[in-house]
């Protein structure tokens, strides 16, 4: 055998490469979807499965349950009995309020309200301890033997328990751009999903009037210890003002003003004095200076002294009378300097007195102005608050809710839940979902080949036939079917096989071809037979020998055989005539196996093995001999020593790749050329499902096969 190098495969004797026909990174959208359409009957039973898991929990596993629900609006603009101003606001409607009103509606405040008037903690629907045990607790008692122990819980856990059920239950949505809210209850009564939606809204409503009487109450409260408080406060103080008015002179600014004034008027009189006395003492000083008589009459300005001036020279009782006038001037001189003194002494005292009590009283006025603000503004602080503790008390019974009921719950009159039809729905899609996953997840667990260009692509080497699935109720109707339709799809499989194994070698056609396979059952024996009696049918002598002659299988083809075949030949015990069996169907002579105690690979590795070939070579034409699988025993790559060709059968649809390239890689290793592979028992009809050249092929030749 000439040895060929591992990857490419050989046509003729020219090795080729093969070239994937896609890049790893495309997705072949034909070819999805023609997975998906060849699983078809799987997606549909898958679906069904579904549609009938959801139709069945719909009718008898799930619970029904009914919706009901009430309608509240809240209201910004509130009319008013009386025009008094209200303790607490009413609402605005922007997004932060109804916000936080659709989280009024979910507190557990609310919701404990309704569970206390409903006494929902006695409702097994909504109290988990109240429900009857599950199967597992029941399995588990009847395991162990034991009632399951009830449970101790206080009633406040019960009740938080309760309202957390509740809450699952509730459903609060705001209508867009509305200040409408609908309250959706579901439960599994209908009338109690009704019952439970009006009492949250009925509830919250009176919740609001509770918020504000509550903040009415606490204000009149609060206004009424105030008003008291300021009360006395204002007593206190027009007390303290009545004792200040009692205690003191009557204090005004108009009193004050006049003191003012006569200050004043006094201290123009001291300064008019005091000019008055240095105008005197400046006279009394010139008076006092001496000089002559003509100037002391000069000084002292007297008519009397300037009348007797001028007879003092001649008259000495004039002189004297002049002299006794002009100290009666200066006498009167110093009286009245001294009288002015003592009068602006008298003026300065009257001025003290007057300042001390004009600071007196201005202090006094300005504690009377404080004392009168402060009982003034205590008053009106008295006031104001007993006006807003009247007008808080008269708002206590005229309290209006921010929201009001729009519309009542009805009882429904059918279940929420399960929508059947929806359930449906969902249920098919999910199973025609699931079926396409298990389709697709079956298709890439998938490992076999499906068509001879996957082959040739994966293992490297060409694909020298394709046969169909040969119809036959056992294999002895194999041959029957061949040669009663010679123009059948197998027949021309056939025919196309023999053609590619003599052209593989144009010049010397292989006349010692070895079929093999990886594993069993994988139809090379099948196709060995086929061959043979194809070439035959040329006239060719064609011997066709049992090569494994561990398993044995051709009796399963043919009647009458020998009990002795090629070990008693190669053993010496009988003659190449007596061995070869003529078969008329066959078209060629047979060398069958027989039960041998030597190991079989022994055997054919031996030299009168190899003398056999020799001699069956000049006495055949063709010389077909069917070996075991190449992954079970040796026999096949000792056999392909002395072949001229290897026909190396791959299941379709079964072979795995990993079991095709392990056998391939034997011969490799031996460095055995494989002539060819051959895709068998292959399915026309689900391989034209697979896009395969040879199914579309096949399906267009229908007319060229009669039979």
């Amino acid at each position: 055998m000439r040895d060929i190098p591992s990857g490419p495969f050989v046509v003729g004797n020219t090795p080729q490469r093969s070239v994937p026909l896609h890049d790893e990174d495309f997705i072949d959208s034909p070819a999805l979807f023609g997975t998906i359409w060849r699983g078809k009957f799987i997606i549909a039973l898958i679906t069904a499965l579904a549609v009938l898991a959801g139709a069945y929990y719909a009718s008898a596993l799930a619970t029904p349950l009914y919706q009901a629900s009430a309608v509240v609006i809240l209201q910004t603009q509130q009319g008013n009995v009386v025009d008094l101003q209200g303790v607490v606001g009413g609402l605005t409607g922007d997004t932060a309020e109804v916000n936080s009103e659709v989280e009024v509606l979910r507190a557990r405040g609310l919701m404990g309200k309704v569970v206390d008037r409903l006494d929902l903690t006695r409702d097994a629907e909504y109290n988990e301890w109240l429900q009857p045990a599950g199967p597992l607790d029941r399995a588990i008692s009847r395991i162990t033997g034991t009632a399951p122990e009830p449970h101790i819980i206080t009633p406040e856990r019960q009740r938080d328990a309760t309202i957390s059920r509740l809450l699952d239950a509730v459903t609060i949505h705001n209508i867009p751009l509305s200040l409408v809210f609908r309250v959706t209850v579901e439960t599994t009564d209908p009338v109690k999903s009704a019952l439970i939606a009006d009492t949250i809204v009925e509830l919250y409503i009176l919740n609001q009037l509770e918020v504000k009487f509550q903040a009415t109450e606490q204000a009149t409260a609060w206004l009424s210890d105030r008003v008291a408080e300021l009360q006395q406060e204002l007593e206190s103080a027009e007390a303290e003002l009545a004792a200040f008015n009692t205690s003191t002179q009557l204090v005004s600014v108009v009193s004050l003003q006049a003191l003012e004034r006569q200050l004043k008027d006094l201290r123009d009189r001291i300064v008019s004095a005091e000019n008055a006395l240095a105008a005197s003492q400046t006279r009394l000083s010139q008076l006092q200076s001496g000089g002559t008589r003509a100037d002391r009459a000069a000084v002292a300005g007297d008519t009397q002294l300037s009348g007797l001036l001028s007879r003092t020279e001649t008259d000495p009782g004039i002189a004297t009378a002049f002299d006794t006038r002009f100290e009666q001037i200066i006498d009167q001189l110093s009286f009245d300097q001294a009288r002015s003194e003592q009068q602006i002494i008298a003026l300065r005292g009257s001025e003290t007195s007057l300042q001390d009590q004009i600071s007196q009283q201005g202090q006094e006025l300005i504690i009377l102005q404080q004392l009168t603000r402060e009982a003034e503004a205590t008053r009106l602080l008295y006031e104001y608050f007993l006006t807003r503790l009247k007008e808080t008390s008269a708002q206590q019974g005229i309290q209006q809710a921010d929201s009001r009921i729009l519309s009542d719950a009805v009882v429904p009159g059918r279940a929420s839940f399960p929508q059947k039809s929806l359930i449906l729905g969902m249920a098919g899609t999910m199973g025609l979902l699931a079926g396409i996953v298990v389709v697709l997840l079956r298709e890439a667990a998938a490992s076999g080949f499906r068509s001879g260009r996957a082959l040739e692509t994966v293992t490297g080497y060409a694909v020298l036939g394709q046969v169909p699935l040969i119809p036959g109720r056992n294999r002895k109707r194999i041959l029957t079917y061949l040669s009663e339709k010679p123009a059948s799809s197998a027949a021309e499989a056939i025919r196309n096989l023999r053609t590619s194994v003599l052209l593989s070698n144009i010049d010397q056609p292989p006349q010692v071809i070895v079929s093999t396979s990886s594993v069993p059952h994988e139809g090379k024996t099948t196709n060995s037979i086929a061959l043979a009696q194809n070439l035959g049918s040329m006239g060719r002598k064609v011997l066709l020998i049992e090569g494994d002659i561990r398993r044995r299988t051709l009796h399963e083809y043919f009647d009458g055989l020998p009990e002795k075949g090629i070990v008693a030949l190669l053993s010496g015990d009988i003659t190449l005539d007596d061995a070869v069996h003529r078969d008329p169907q066959l078209n060629g002579d047979l060398l069958i196996g027989e039960q041998t105690s030597i190991n079989a690979a022994d055997l054919f590795a031996s030299e009168r093995f190899k003398a056999l070939i020799t001699t069956l070579r000049d006495r055949y034409d063709t010389i077909i001999i069917d070996t075991p699988p190449v992954l079970i025993v040796p026999d096949a790559r000792i056999i392909a020593q002395h072949a001229d060709a290897v026909l190396f059968t791959v299941k379709w649809d079964s072979t795995s790749r990993e079991q095709v390239a392990e056998g391939l890689d034997m011969f490799r290793g031996g460095r055995i050329r494989i002539s060819g592979l051959v895709l068998s028992q292959i399915n026309p009809r689900q391989m034209k499902q697979y896009g395969s050249r040879y199914g579309r092929s096949a399906a267009l030749g229908a007319k060229y096969y009669r039979n």
